[in-house]
Parts: structure tokens; sequence; C-alpha cells
């Protein structure tokens, strides 16, 4: 049986749970930061509108009426300066925000995304001014935009490095259940020789000597084993039984002969076999699948019943539907909603893995066919397959 890690998704998987982490722990530090930024861009803003204003000042100073007939007001890229009289009005300005808006309190003001710095002069010797405001656009965006590339290249660095460290990290995993993974296939190997050889020796010697109830016995423990081997070998060959072509199965004849054999195992427990097949229901399904299904609930069937109880098998066709049934008078289920999930054993003195029904309902799912349990406590289960139309 394969303890399957997949190195990539196993990588991908704990990178982002772990970027996600530091994602978590950077909101209120990055929190801080933006408040920190943003309160930063609001002092330079500030800091470069009063510079202007100084400039404007100096060429204004700078003007002489007696020798110059044109004063040429100042003009910059990004910011736009105004001269305005005490009662609000414009003298000269290149603002586009209507004075109405603006507050020509002398200081920093700030309008929407707007932003500007007022003088105000007493003596109003600059051209009968009595304010000068100069303004720029506050572009929060730009911010904003930067502090984002900032916080996506630590998650983008963050998950490179977590996903190549955590790559490096599962490789001792891997080589682990590569090495589990051939012990567990060499060690199946071991266990089908003797198995082989074991049932190959008591056919011989009831052909020759007849039946002997102790060889029967044997016998009987050795299908156990075969059926417990048959479940680990097809976890192990699994992805290929997915990929195999199904085939046009008599399901009929297919069920006498599983049946047929698991008389011997029954025949341990005193359990009777028996069996209401309909003739020649053809069905088209991969035949390791199908086997699965018909001998692990054979198996539990018997497992779970009482001694000298008895199994009923049926296979019918109905509105073009197959109906595969096992019912049971043993000692029924306790938590049904589980049966299905691997190693999940509710009477551990039965032994097994628990990986039985496991192989079935992945089966089920893969194939579409619906099943249906019913039981109680003490008077038996039974087990409902209904394989949609083929």
């Amino acid at each position: 049986m394969k303890l399957k890690i997949d190195e990539s998704k196993f990588s991908l998987r704990y990178s982002i749970l772990y970027t996600l982490t530091v994602l978590a722990i950077l909101l209120v530090p990055f929190a801080i930061y933006d408040n920190y930024t943003y309160n930063l861009e609001e002092v330079k803003t500030e800091m470069a509108l009063k510079k202007k204003s100084i400039q404007i000042i100096n060429e204004m100073e700078k003007f002489d009426s007696r020798f110059q007939s044109t004063f040429t007001f100042p003009r910059f890229k990004s910011y736009q300066a105004g001269l305005y009289d005490q009662n609000g009005n414009p003298i000269f300005t290149l603002i586009k925000k209507p004075i109405s808006t603006l507050n020509l309190k002398p200081g920093y003001h700030k309008l929407g995304n707007y932003r500007y710095f007022v003088t105000e002069f007493r003596d109003g010797s600059y051209f009968g001014a009595k304010y000068l405001v100069v303004g720029t656009e506050f572009n929060i965006y730009t911010i904003l935009y930067n502090i984002m590339i900032v916080f996506l290249s630590i998650l983008a660095i963050t998950f490179i490095f977590s996903f190549i460290i955590l790559k490096n990290f599962s490789k001792p995993f891997k080589e682990i259940n590569k090495a589990l993974d051939d012990f567990i296939k060499d060690s199946m190997h071991e266990i089908n020789t003797p198995l082989s050889i074991i049932n190959i020796n008591i056919d011989m010697f009831t052909e020759k000597f007849g039946k002997n109830k102790y060889l029967s016995r044997i016998k009987s423990a050795a299908k156990i084993l075969s059926s417990l081997y048959d479940d680990m070998n097809y976890l192990i060959k699994e992805r290929t039984i997915n990929r195999a072509e199904k085939k046009r199965i008599n399901f009929s004849e297919f069920l006498k002969r599983s049946v047929d054999y698991f008389r011997d195992i029954a025949e341990l427990k005193d359990i009777s076999l028996h069996t209401d097949i309909q003739k020649d229901i053809y069905i088209n399904f991969v035949p390791a699948k199908l086997q699965k299904i018909i001998d692990n609930n054979l198996s539990n069937a018997i497992k779970y019943s009482n001694e000298g109880g008895k199994v009923i098998v049926s296979l019918k066709k109905e509105n073009n539907k197959i109906i595969l049934g096992f019912k049971d008078y043993g000692i029924g289920i306790k938590d049904p909603a589980k049966i299905f999930s691997r190693y999940y054993r509710e009477d551990n003195t039965k032994g097994g893995f628990g990986i039985g029904l496991n192989i079935v309902g992945k089966i089920a799912n893969e194939e579409k066919i619906k099943v249906n349990i019913v039981s109680s406590l003490g008077k038996g289960s039974y087990f409902e397959y209904i394989f949609p139309a083929s």
C-alpha cells in the first residue's frame, strides 16, 4: 500500500498556508506603516508648498516697476499659485478651484485630494494682494499603490522561499515513502508465494486423498489471507486499474464464482451462503473493480455474521438498472456513515485492516454506483449497490 505524498502539492499547500500566516502577522505593522507613510507624505507636501511660496515671494521682491513693466508670475509643472485680495477676490491665479471652497486662513489646508498653503501679506506691497495661495494635487492612490507593491513583493518573496524550503524539506519524506512502498511490494510478493504453495498443495492432497476437515480449515484461512492480500495489492496497483478498459462481463456467472470461492471461508463459522441471482445479467465494468466490490462485501458479511447464521447474495435487473445485494443476520452496524472510511473498524476483534470497504466506497464513487445500507444492531445488515445502466 503506497503512502502517497505529492511533493509539489505538499510544498504548494504549506507555502500558501505559511504566506497567509505571514500576511495576517503583517497586517497590523503595515497598517501602522501605511499611516506613517501617509503622514510623512503630508509633511513633505506641506514643506514643498512652503518652498514654492517662498520662491514666488522672492521673485515678486525682485520685481521693480521702475525698470520692468510686466511681472512674469512663476509657473510650475505640478503646482498652481494665485494672488488674492483681502476679500478673497483673485488678482491673478492659476488655481482652478473655486475661491469659495478655499480657506484663506494662513497655513496648510486639505480640500479632498487637493492640498494648498496660504501666506498672508501685511502691507499689501505685492500687487495689492493680501494672500498668496500655492496648491497641488495630493495623489493618495500613488501612496497606496507603492505600499501595496512593497506588501505584495514581501508576500511573493515569502511564498517563493517557503516553497523552495518546503520542497527540499519534503524530499526525505518522499524517500521514506518510496522505501516503505518498496518494502510493502516486496513483502506482498513474499506473502503471495507461500499462499500459492499452500493452496496448490491442499488441492493436490484433497484430489489424492479426499476431503479433510483440518485441511479445509487451513484452506479457508489461506483464502482469508488471500483476500487481505488482494486488498493490499489493489491499493498498490490502483492507478493502473483505474486506467484499465471496461469489459463485457456476465455478472451472474462472475458473482456465482465468487460466492463459491467464499463457501470454504463461510464453513469455518458454520455459515450458509444463499444466492438469488438472475441469469445472464451483463455489465460493462473493470473486472478487478467488480471483484473487489463482491469479495469485500462477502468477506464482511461472513466476518460479522453469527456462527450458524446465513448470508444471502442477490442480483437482479430492474428498469435497466442492476441491483447487487448482500444480506447478513449478524451483529449489525453502529455507525453506517463511517463504514467506508479507511482503517475504520467497529469491532477490532474481527481482524482485517479496515481498508476493504474503503476500496468499495472509492469504486462506487468512481463508477457512480448508488449505495444503500440498512442495518440494525443485533439483527444484521443489508448492503445494496445500484449500478447505472451500461
